[in-house]
This record gives C-alpha cells, structure tokens and sequence, in this order.
C-alpha cells in the first residue's frame, strides 16, 4: 500500500476537533476508499492545555501555524483558523510553497486572496481544496468545478447564510419583527453577538465571489458583489409577498448577462413553487442553470461542526487519491477580471411597498411617474390595517400600504419613478423595494 498521508491540523476549533474525530472513527474507510492510510500527526492550536476530549498522545505539536505548515512530517495541510490575515495567510502560503497540499474551510481567505493562493498551488503542484468553505457540507465546489465542467452556467443562486434564512422563516410563519427573530437567534447559537458580517450580507458575498469564479471562470473578488442585508425586511412584506405567491430569501446570484458577470446579494422574493423557497430554517441551497440541462438544486446544512468536518475530510480524501484539479476550475490565467455590475443597469420584476396619503390624484400621479419610465405593473393591491386588500385607495385620513409588482424592468427606472414620485408629496416614508428573481 501506498504511504500514509500524513495531515497537520491548524486549528482545534469545533470543526477542527471534529476532523480529527472523523478521521480517527472512519480509518478504514477513508483507507478503502483512498488506497492508502490517512493519519493526523500534528496539530496546533492557540491552548495545549484546553480539554478537547481529544486522543492527541501520538500527535505532535506545533509552537504555531507556520511551524506546522513546513513541518516535512505533514503532507496535507489543513487551515481550519478563520480569517483573511495572519496567521492563515501566512501558514498556507508557507505550506504552498513547500509543495504541500491545502485544505481550507476558510471563505474570508479565499475571498481576498484566492488567486494568489491558487497561483501558488498550481506553480507547486499541490492542491488547494476548499469545499467547506462554501455550503459546509453541500458538495457545491465539486458540482461546479468537477461535475458540470463541460456545462456552460447561465446563473448560480442560493441561499447561503442560515442565521438570515432562519430570521425570515420564523417571521415569516410566526409574524414576528426582525429585531425579536435576530435575539432569538443570538439566543440558539445562530447568530453572533455582533450579528452584522450575516445580516447585513457580507458572509454570503464571500461565498458568492467562490462560487462566480467557479462557474463563470472570474477572477474571485469580494468587491464585484453588490451586497445589501436583510434588516429592512418587516412582516408586512412577507405577508404581503405570500399572499401574492412568493417567499422573501436573502439570496447569493451571479448571473451571466449582456453586460457581463452580475454578482449580488439581496432580500429577494422567489415564488413559492420553486426549489428555493421550500428551503426554511437553517439550512442552505444553491440553485445552478446550465445550458442543456434543468436547473440542479443542492440543499442541505451550510454550517455547524459535523457539517464542515464532513467536507474537509472529503478534501483531504481527494488528496490522498492524488486528485489535483484547477482550484478554481480553471488555470489561474485564464480566470477574467471582473467589476462591480452597477445595479442601475439591473433588468427585472420588483416588489414595491409605499404608503400612499389621502390626497385627491394620489393614485393617477403615482401611475404617471411609473409609466414616464416606461414601467409596466403586473398587480396593484391596498392593504388594510386589518389585513384585508383591494385593487383601489379609498379616501382614509391615515396613509394606507399599497403593493406594487412591476414586469421586467431597469433599476434606475424604478428608483428615477419612485423619486418623483417622493417630490409629488403622495406617499409617506421611504419605499421599501425587493427585487424579484424568477425561476
């Protein structure tokens, strides 16, 4: 049999003491299915001393990270630390330039430094995998770099972070405000004390920078995705969307389009006939649309211990097989600069919420603002206090909520509308819009 491959852990967090379990529980099958034995012989973490309920007495320790990132011991170096700096940046670098190997689970890493990283693995030789990195335990790196290598991708979508997926389900189904389902959130584990990196976007935006690179062969740039969070979002809106047949999700999409790569995070409404909107609590879906083929639809927990490890194991398995493939699909070269698409230039349906005042004209101007910018409406609807709705405002002192939905459109055209439409004194507040994404 072939040597044991030997793997060096940084990192001896939830996941990292998970991955060691794994492989220790499934030796013989990782060594079937490998041929040839998978053994952790070193690790570091910041505490020796911490109680991990851990059998480490045949296991070296490393004083730090780059220590066990050139240590001629380790084959496979597994960065299971966190962040886009030091010490990851550094230790994985290190580990690249010996020739080893790299598995990661690390977004915030591969967001900012991908390419350089993936540079230096190609130049090297080893691997660099990272299908924990995204969807956890989902196979979405493998699906879009291995299985639809000859598939030409027309637009990945997803939900990507299940602390917001879950704030929204329990509002949705329990009619609860987002400040109440974010402390409960904060309560079960979900989401941090500083909540801010998942609901305003910015842990799916790094996420979706991976996964446009893997599917349109860009180069990956957190700064190309337009991100926007999901604390606006009110029950009013989910109500309102469910009655007109959609479910509210903060999605990832990259889209190929006229104008080139569209990369977005958002609140979205999808229709509650699609894949995506039957995904609720927690968990996480990504969405592909391939030429030739119907859309794929992967679901499952896009976090926790069990989750991750499972997909770093799997990582370190591909390495000991000897399977080296292009980090991001493609030879670094080859992998295109991409901008910022500016959302003004975004082409589609959208969910406009006003509230309009009782004044005489009030729904002839705000028709004629919509129709100078040439926007269609698809349905109008007034919602009463008490819940009911029709299709026209009744003379009412207090401003009434009325429901927009537009055909495809531009967003400078709806924003350029509802402007005027602000200066004409009809409605009071802001407007609240949701873009619409069809299947």
């Amino acid at each position: 049999m072939v040597a044991a491959l030997k793997v060096g852990i940084a990192g001896l967090g939830t996941v990292g003491a998970e991955v060691v379990r794994l492989i220790e529980t499934q030796a013989r099958t990782l060594s079937a299915r490998c041929g040839r034995n998978v053994r952790v012989t070193a690790v570091t973490a910041r505490s020796k001393a911490k109680k991990r309920d851990l059998e480490l007495a045949d296991v070296a320790w490393a004083k730090t990270p780059l220590e066990l990132a050139v240590d001629p011991e380790v084959d496979c170096f597994v960065e299971l630390m966190g962040g886009a700096g030091e010490p990851a940046l550094s230790a994985v670098e290190a580990a690249l330039k010996a020739g080893k190997s790299v598995v990661t689970a690390n977004k915030a890493l591969l967001a900012k430094h991908g390419v350089r990283l993936a540079k230096l693995a190609e130049q090297k030789g080893g691997a660099l995998n990272f299908e924990a990195a995204v969807g956890a335990a989902i196979p979405v790196v493998k699906t879009l770099r291995e299985g639809l290598a000859a598939t030409a991708i027309d637009r990945v979508y997803g939900i990507l972070n299940g602390t917001c997926n879950y704030i929204l389900t329990r509002m949705e189904q329990e009619g609860l405000s987002f400040d109440e389902c974010l402390k409960d959130a904060q309560r079960l584990g979900y989401a941090e004390a500083d909540p801010s990196f998942d609901i305003d976007g910015h842990d799916t935006a790094q996420k979706l920078a991976i996964l446009a690179s893997l599917a349109f062969g860009t180069r990956v740039a957190q700064s190309a995705v337009y991100v926007e969070g999901i604390s606006s979002i009110t029950p009013e809106d989910l109500r309102a969307a469910s009655d007109l047949g959609y479910r509210v999700k903060l999605l990832g999409v990259a889209v190929r389009t006229a104008k080139g790569i569209e990369q977005r995070v958002h609140p979205t409404m999808v229709p509650k006939t699609s894949s995506i909107a039957q995904v609720m609590g927690v968990t996480n879906a990504l969405t592909i649309d391939g030429t030739g083929i119907p859309p794929i639809t992967l679901v499952g927990p896009g976090a926790g211990g069990a989750a991750t490890a499972s997909a770093v194991v799997a990582d370190i398995a591909d390495v000991a097989r000897g399977i080296r493939a292009a980090p991001f699909g493609r030879p670094v070269e080859r992998l295109q600069e991409t901008a910022k698409a500016p959302m003004e230039r975004h082409e589609g349906g959208y969910y406009i919420r006003l509230l309009a005042r009782d004044h005489a004209g009030t729904a002839a101007t705000i028709a004629t603002r919509l129709a100078e910018q040439k926007i269609s409406i698809e349905s109008i609807v007034q919602r009463h206090p008490n819940g009911s709705s029709t299709t026209a405002v009744p003379a009412k002192a207090a401003p009434v909520p009325v429901i927009l939905i537009t055909y495809a459109t531009h967003e400078d055209a709806v924003y350029r509308a509802l402007s005027a439409v602000q200066r004409d004194k009809v409605i009071s507040g802001r407007p609240q819009v949701i873009r619409i994404e069809k299947n």
